[in-house]
C-alpha cells in the first residue's frame, strides 16, 4: 500500500502552548484551559471559517472525572459554533498522533472535511480520588433517607481508606513504573549511562539553539495565567540554556539507586501544555485558499508485551508504516523520534539498525537501517522541551513539517513509544 486510500488529508496550520515543568507556570491552568487557548489561538491566526469545522478529536492522559469528553468541553469554551461534533481520544503518549489519524480516516473516507484535533496535559491539575470503601460509602450516604442512615454509610470505613489516591504511576499489568521499565531496557539493551547522559545533552543544546534563533516563534503561543491573566508565559521553561554535558554525570539514578543509569537529567520530565492541528480534505484546503503544510501519507501501531520491553513498541512500529507507505528509510529526509528517556530512544534506535532484532522479532525481514544525525531530532526533544502526555504527538508533527519546509526537504518520519507497551508512527509528505 505505498498511497493511502481515499482522499489526501492536509495537515494545514499548527500550534502549541509552551511546555512548562508541572508545578509552576501553568499550576493554576486545567488541561481545558490550555486546550481551549491553544484552540482558539489556532483557529484565529489561521483565520479558519467556523463553519467549516466539521470535528474535534482531542485527548488527554490524565483525564479530569468533571471533564469524560474533554473535546466537546473545548470547542464550547472555544466559542465554537456548538453544532460541531467533538468526541475524545487516548492512547498514552501518542494521544494526539491518535486524534490526527482518527480524524484523517474519516477525512480520507469522506465522511468530512475538516477538523481540529490535539492533546492537552495539566500535570499540575491531576484528579486525586478517593479508596473504594469511601467512594461507596459516599454513594450509601446519597441514598441515606435520614441523618442516622447516612451517619451509618461510613461504619466501615476506615482510617486507611481516608488516604487520598493519585493517579497510578505503574503500568497495571506489570506494577511496573515507566521509569523501572526504561531502566530495564538500558540494562537488557547494553545502553550506557554515558550515551543517555550525551544524548540528553544533545536534546537540551539544540532546544536551547532553537529558541535562541527564533526557530520555534511560529509554533509556540503565549499563554495567559494568572488570577487576572495578567501573566503571559511565551518559552518552554525546562531547556537547559547552559547545559554541559559533565554536569549529569553528577545526578543520582531515581529508579535503580544502585545500579541504575536513568536520572532526572536523561529522562523527559512531568509537563503541563496543550497542542493542536488543523487537517483536512486536499480539495477542502485549496477551496479554502489554506496551503498545506504537507499531507499524511501513512500511519501504523503496534503493541508489545509490556512485561518485555515497554517502550520498544517503535521497532515494530516504524518498519510497518515503513513498509504500508512504500519507503525504505533513507527515502526519509527528518525523523523526529520521541524522547520519553534517552534510554527509550537509543534503545530503538539501535533496533531499526539491528539484524539481530529483524531475526528474532520481525521475522527475518531486514533492519531498516541506522538514522543520519543530522536528520534526526534537529532542535532537541521531549527530554528538553518536555512532554505533556496529551500533546506530543501534535508537537511532533508540527515541528516536522515546519523543518522540512525550512530545509526544502519533502518527508518525515514521526515516531512515538506510549505506556502500556504501544507504540505509533507517521509518515508525512510536502509537495
Amino acid at each position: 500500500m505505498a498511497t493511502r486510500p481515499g482522499r489526501r488529508v492536509a495537515i494545514v496550520a499548527g500550534l502549541r502552548t509552551p511546555f512548562v515543568k508541572t508545578g509552576t507556570a501553568f499550576k493554576d491552568l486545567s488541561a481545558l484551559e490550555l486546550g481551549r487557548q491553544v484552540v482558539s489561538e489556532l483557529v484565529q491566526r489561521t483565520e479558519l471559517p467556523l463553519s467549516s469545522i466539521d470535528q474535534i478529536v482531542f485527548g488527554t492522559v490524565i483525564p479530569s472525572v468533571q471533564l469524560p469528553n474533554i473535546a466537546r468541553e473545548i470547542g464550547l469554551a472555544a466559542g465554537l459554533p456548538k453544532s460541531i461534533d467533538a468526541f475524545s481520544v487516548t492512547r498514552a503518549c501518542a494521544t494526539s498522533l491518535q486524534a490526527m489519524t482518527t480524524a484523517a480516516d474519516a477525512i480520507a473516507l469522506g465522511e468530512m472535511d475538516v477538523a481540529i484535533v490535539g492533546g492537552a496535559e495539566a500535570m499540575s491539575d491531576v484528579p486525586i480520588s478517593y479508596s473504594r470503601p469511601v467512594a461507596q460509602a459516599v454513594v450509601a450516604a446519597s441514598r441515606g433517607r435520614t441523618l442516622l442512615e447516612k451517619v451509618r454509610a461510613f461504619s466501615e470505613v476506615h482510617a486507611r481508606d481516608l488516604l487520598p489516591v493519585p493517579p497510578a504511576i505503574a503500568e497495571y499489568s506489570t506494577g511496573q513504573s515507566m521509569g523501572e521499565s526504561a531502566e530495564k531496557m538500558a540494562k537488557e539493551n547494553g545502553i550506557s549511562r554515558e550515551a543517555q547522559d550525551a544524548w540528553a545533552h544533545r536534546s537540551h543544546f539544540l532546544a536551547a539553539q532553537a529558541w535562541e534563533n527564533g526557530r520555534f516563534s511560529k509554533e509556540v503561543m503565549r499563554v495567559l495565567t494568572g488570577r487576572g491573566y495578567e501573566i503571559a508565559v511565551s518559552e518552554d521553561n525546562l531547556v537547559r540554556k547552559d547545559s554541559k554535558l559533565d554536569g549529569y554525570a553528577r545526578l543520582k539514578p531515581v529508579f535503580d539507586r544502585k545500579y541504575g543509569s536513568i536520572t532526572a537529567g536523561n529522562a523527559s520530565p512531568l509537563t503541563d501544555g496543550a497542542a493542536a492541528l488543523i487537517i483536512m480534505s486536499e480539495d477542502r484546503a485549496r477551496e479554502l485558499g489554506m496551503k498545506p503544510l504537507g499531507f499524511l501519507r501513512a500511519y501504523a501501531y503496534a503493541a508489545v508485551d509490556p512485561a518485555w520491553q515497554l517502550l520498544q513498541a517503535p521497532g515494530f512500529s516504524v518498519p510497518k508504516v515503513l513498509k504500508r507507505a512504500g519507503m525504505n528509510l533513507k527515502d526519509i529526509d527528518l525523523v523526529e523520534i520521541h524522547e520519553a528517556f534517552a534510554a527509550q530512544v537509543l534503545s530503538n534506535l539501535q533496533a531499526w539498525g539491528s539484524k539481530k532484532f529483524a531475526d528474532e522479532h520481525l521475522g527475518g525481514a531486514a533492519p531498516i537501517g541506522e538514522v543520519p544525525e543530522e536528520k534526526l531530532n534537529p532542535h532537541g526533544g521531549s527530554i528538553a522541551l518536555g512532554h505533556p502526555f496529551g500533546a506530543t504527538g501534535a508537537r511532533l508533527i508540527h515541528q516536522a513539517l515546519r523543518e522540512l519546509a525550512d530545509r526544502g526537504q519533502n518527508t518525515a518520519l514521526i515516531s512515538i513509544c506510549a505506556a502500556g507497551g504501544l507504540g505509533g508512527a507517521c509518515i508525512l509528505e510536502r509537495e
